[in-house]
């Protein structure tokens, strides 16, 4: 019996060694082919972005260097330039739409190639291919510009229309740091994890019913975004500091760290805060 399975195993695997390389070949081929038929698809939908970047990858030119596909390559050719142009064409005229809207919206907006930036700690960028907007991280579906301004209002909204008193919010985050302070027998100017004391931050703005309760319902929601654009409003209000004298101080590092606008408006990572006279 023994012998009978050590034969099995043993015919297994020598066939194994002589499909393994066949079947990899045919897994090549098969790859290639379905490459082709999506492009006669997005062909037949003058689907140009997504052409433009399909003729861009490494399949595209795989298939150009076998010899069996080879007369591919005349088509690739007249496609790619054709999807390249009609690409260009069209985040000329995606640039200008977006800029003229958001001019009417009464903010204005920088494009760099596919990134984009408004006010201070409102950005992202654009993913022409995938018909894809990433803005502050969160993707809206769409490259459709209306629908981009509108997406960039509500962050708008949420990160600056919101009633706003730079020195009730500095004094409040020294508080939170002398309590902080008080739980580790700490001193006034100890630096303390950044993304601790974020944390206890937000508990910070929690009622005393959601405490009790922790219904989440009445959780008052304070993102890392509304956070940094928080400290670069206090750092454009120019107060000096707490008001009893105390000056923020945040240093950079990687440890435990949150992404904050710093006193120049541009973005870094921050891992300590202290408060210092």
């Amino acid at each position: 019996m023994t012998d009978h399975t050590s034969f099995l195993e043993s015919a297994q695997e020598k066939l194994k060694a002589i499909v393994q390389p066949f079947q990899k070949e045919l897994n090549q081929q098969q790859r290639k082919s379905d490459f082709i038929q999506q492009c006669i698809r997005l062909a037949g939908q003058d689907d140009f972005l997504r052409l433009d970047e399909q003729l861009k990858t490494k399949v595209a030119s795989d298939i150009i260097e076998d010899q069996a596909l080879e007369e591919c390559a005349t088509t690739f050719d007249d496609l790619r330039a054709y999807a390249s142009e009609k690409v260009e064409h069209y985040r000329l005229e995606f640039i200008e739409d977006l800029t003229r809207l958001c001019k009417e919206a009464d903010f204005e907006i920088t494009i760099d190639s596919n990134k984009f930036s408004v006010l201070k700690g409102i950005s992202g960028e654009f993913d022409f291919a995938t018909r894809a907007t990433t803005i502050n991280k969160k993707v809206l579906k769409s490259i459709d510009p209306r629908r981009i301004v509108t997406a960039i209002q509500q962050h708008k909204r949420l990160l600056y229309d919101t009633p706003y008193d730079p020195q009730k919010f500095i004094d409040a985050l020294c508080v939170t740091y002398k309590d902080m302070l008080k739980q580790i027998n700490g001193n006034m100017g100890d630096k303390l994890p950044v993304q601790d004391f974020y944390i206890s931050h937000v508990i910070s703005l929690q009622s005393r019913p959601f405490l009790l309760n922790m219904d989440k319902a009445r959780f008052k929601g304070y993102t890392t975004d509304q956070f940094s654009v928080d400290l670069w409003r206090y750092y454009e209000s120019s107060i000096g500091g707490t008001s009893d004298g105390y000056r923020l101080n945040l240093t950079g590092g990687r440890n435990k760290a949150l992404w904050l606008l710093d006193s120049t408006g541009e973005t870094k990572q921050m891992s300590s805060i202290s408060f210092e006279l």
